[in-house]
């Protein structure tokens, strides 16, 4: 789990530099072992012995989906988030608002926001986005 909550810290502060971190990576770490590992499917993409990619999903949700930047634009998350939709008639997630590129990628692949909030409900107090996909 180590390797998967090191992928996300570094997909999502380069990505999102602005963004306040709230979380040790111990505290990450383990946020991955003790809630998501026994409570969700857990997906890894791997280059090269190398982990570039890693979704978390179950019970309607995606807690969790991420790949390197240097890995993006070619098909990795795309592949993740297709087992996921496989597996799953609807699907919820959250996003930052400002996260364009999430926001353009989710709404590629069928998601419409349905809720925008004002960051107070999550640990960032960023404004974040509710998106939702049904299966057709």
């Amino acid at each position: 789990m180590r390797d998967a909550a090191t992928l996300r810290r570094l997909a999502l502060w380069e990505r999102l530099p602005w963004l306040s971190d709230v979380h040790t990576p111990e505290e990450d770490e383990d946020y991955w072992r003790t809630q998501l590992l026994p409570n969700r499917t857990i997906l890894g993409a791997v280059l090269d012995q190398r982990l570039v990619g890693v979704i978390a999903y179950g019970q309607n949700e995606i807690d969790q989906l991420y790949v390197l930047p240097d890995f993006q634009a070619k098909g990795i998350g795309t592949m993740l988030l297709r087992r996921a939709q496989e597996e799953m008639d609807e699907i919820e997630l959250w996003t930052f608002q400002r996260n364009a590129n999430a926001r353009r990628f989710y709404e590629h692949h069928g998601f419409v926001a349905k809720e925008e909030t004002d960051g107070t409900g999550n640990e960032e107090r960023e404004p974040d986005v509710l998106y939702h996909w049904r299966r057709s």
